[in-house]
């Protein structure tokens, strides 16, 4: 490939297909026709004399050539953007409506410290909040129907993390926190003995965004070899406060999501019988967004509002 000939605005396109892994998006992103990517693509083949691409029935899968050009490439992008066109977002003139999935404690959490906020820089911004029914929003935010995902991620997070720079996602970690057992003040089990044993007799309501019949605690019970009996499915943290202030039944919820029940004076909590790791509470978003100003200032004010949340949730466990 001969360098000083190179038209680098192919470059251009092979990121967008890169990221997006489909034609149809990076045209969109582009500005320009499905037909005339196809066509970039094709110089571009030609240019450095090796298939970058291969076409499958939902996309364009990259070769192993693409994928050590990409982070080369992209670095490259970045740095000319940074210093040909900043592009600095202007909250108080420019109205931008952003999509953000997540589940409803999360927004309980966060939404009030970040309205907060933008109202009081007088921001334009329009939030549009949409469900989150699964542990793994990418594909959520590839497909373009949401610029960030808040929750916990665990199997995603470790795809990316496992990926590195060959990510097609960025994440932030939010904050942390400690699962515990909830159930209503007046629960027998709330002032007595709460072992393993009592812990798998009692009767149990599931948080499951997904449906499924199990969670991530009954695979901890499973690999201890015991089970409990899951009476309830719901697909909500505030549905699952108020039932359980209302009967017999056990949840798990993460210490800082009590608050954001609303039921929280009618709960009691206990610690777990079983060893069971923390929540983590992640932000996930395409890296077709990472360098866009408006979402670079929307992250920052969620990692603030996040912070805020969180502390103002541990004060009120804290006080009960």
């Amino acid at each position: 490939m001969n360098f000083r000939n190179l038209d680098l605005n192919l470059l251009k396109v092979f990121d967008a297909v890169m990221a997006e892994r489909s034609l149809t998006r990076a045209a969109s992103r582009l500005a320009m026709t499905q037909p005339a990517v196809s066509h970039a693509l094709k110089r571009l083949r030609e240019a450095t004399g090796e298939e970058l691409f291969v076409r499958q029935a939902f996309g364009m899968k990259p070769t192993l050539r693409a994928e050590s050009l990409w982070p080369e490439v992209r670095n490259a992008l970045d740095r000319l953007r940074a210093a040909l066109d900043p592009g600095v977002y202007e909250p108080t003139r420019e109205e931008f409506t952003f999509r953000i999935a997540m589940a409803d404690a999360t927004a309980a959490l966060i939404l009030p410290p970040l309205v907060a906020r933008l109202e009081s820089e007088g921001a334009l911004a329009n939030i549009h909040v949409l469900p989150l029914t699964t542990r793994d929003p990418r594909a959520m935010l590839e497909q373009g129907e949401a610029d960030l995902a808040l929750g916990y991620f665990p199997g995603a997070v470790a795809a990316l993390k496992s990926q590195g720079d060959m990510a097609l996602m960025r994440q932030h970690r939010l904050y942390e926190s400690d699962y515990v057992c909830i159930m209503r003040r007046g629960h027998p089990l709330a002032s007595s003995t709460f072992d393993l044993d009592t812990y798998c007799a009692a009767r149990h309501l599931l948080v499951s965004f997904s449906g499924r019949p199990h969670g991530f605690v009954d695979e901890a019970l499973a690999s201890m070899g015991r089970s409990r009996r899951i009476v309830l499915t719901v697909n909500q943290f505030f549905t699952a406060g108020r039932i359980v202030a209302q009967s017999d039944l056990l949840t798990v919820l993460p210490v800082s999501f009590i608050e954001a029940t609303g039921y929280e004076p009618q709960l009691a909590q206990r610690p777990l019988p079983m060893p069971l790791g923390r929540v983590h509470v992640d932000m996930l978003w395409h890296l077709r967004n990472d360098d866009r100003s408006a979402q670079r200032w929307l992250r920052a004010r969620l990692v603030d509002a996040a912070r805020q949340a969180n502390l103002g949730a541990n004060e009120a466990t804290i006080a009960a």
